[in-house]
């Protein structure tokens, strides 16, 4: 896979990220002295109180479940949630229940937009990403994200492409090299650009931008790993497949979306990304009640 491999290094990282996005969220939400005053003002200590998670919304795949519960222990390892579809589980009829919890009232009224929250935005992400995924399958094509992701939350919403079938491009500008028009502009042409990267970062993968077929032809010469087919259509692509001949992987970008992805799905590309998996999913309709 192109950029950040899962290791035990990367998981670490991965794990402090979700750890500073929840606290940071825990923090805007219940300020610095982490008090809900609503809550503290009505709602004893000690009352206990268990209730249901609702998908209130027909053909949405489910991702989010995990970092829903650990959101909630997070405020309280006494509330324990229980999860009645898996990740990444297609939800055809509504409502259903996707899973219920119990624990301390107080916690879960503190905890449950934050955990509500994260759980809508990943189900929305891995519901769009599961329909173009589905489209690319027959074709034996990868979609993959990009970096057009909500600052911040960059963890969740990749783990949500994940969950849906998708493919996480490189995470961020610190695990793979993607060489892209700017940096071309600036190097003062692709074969600089190239093989500057080569002499900089040796061991890291190479990707690099093309926008014409003369620069597809520069780029294969200079033994890039990838080359990315951006903002062109159908025929050229077809075109730079036929002068790639299946010497590198092949990744096109720039205008895919739901109506038009089947022009781009062609033989000899191997993946698709597009920014709309995460920067245009529009929230799914989730509803957390107790039961008093």
């Amino acid at each position: 896979m192109y950029g950040l491999k899962p290791t035990t290094q990367t998981e670490e990282f991965r794990q402090k990220l979700i750890e500073q996005a929840l606290d940071l969220a825990i923090l805007e939400d219940l300020g610095s002295e982490q008090i809900d005053v609503t809550t503290a003002s009505i709602v004893t200590t000690d009352r206990q109180v268990s209730g249901s998670v609702y998908c209130k919304q027909e053909a949405v795949v489910v991702a989010g479940l995990q970092i829903f519960a650990q959101v909630l222990e997070k405020f309280d390892k006494r509330i324990s949630v229980k999860n009645h579809v898996a990740e990444g589980q297609f939800i055809e009829s509504t409502p259903t229940v996707i899973a219920t919890f119990e624990g301390p009232a107080s916690s879960i009224l503190k905890g449950e937009r934050i955990a509500l929250n994260l759980l809508q935005r990943m189900s929305a992400i891995a519901t769009v990403t599961h329909q173009y995924v589905e489209l690319a399958k027959p074709f034996g094509i990868e979609i993959r994200d990009t970096r057009k992701t909500t600052p911040g939350l960059r963890v969740f919403e990749r783990e949500a492409v994940r969950i849906a079938g998708g493919q996480n491009h490189r995470f961020g500008l610190f695990d793979a090299i993607l060489i892209k028009d700017n940096h071309i502009q600036f190097a003062g042409g692709i074969e600089t650009a190239i093989n500057n990267a080569k002499k900089a970062y040796p061991e890291l993968a190479i990707e690099v931008e093309a926008t014409t077929l003369e620069q597809v032809e520069q780029a294969l010469k200079l033994g890039v790993q990838t080359i990315l087919l951006d903002n062109m259509n159908a025929q050229t692509i077809r075109e730079a497949v036929a002068l790639i001949k299946g010497t590198c992987f092949i990744e096109v970008s720039g205008g895919v979306n739901l109506k038009n992805i089947k022009n781009y799905l062609i033989e000899g590309v191997n993946a698709i990304s597009i920014g709309a998996l995460t920067h245009s999913a529009p929230n799914i309709d989730i509803s957390l009640e107790v039961e008093i």
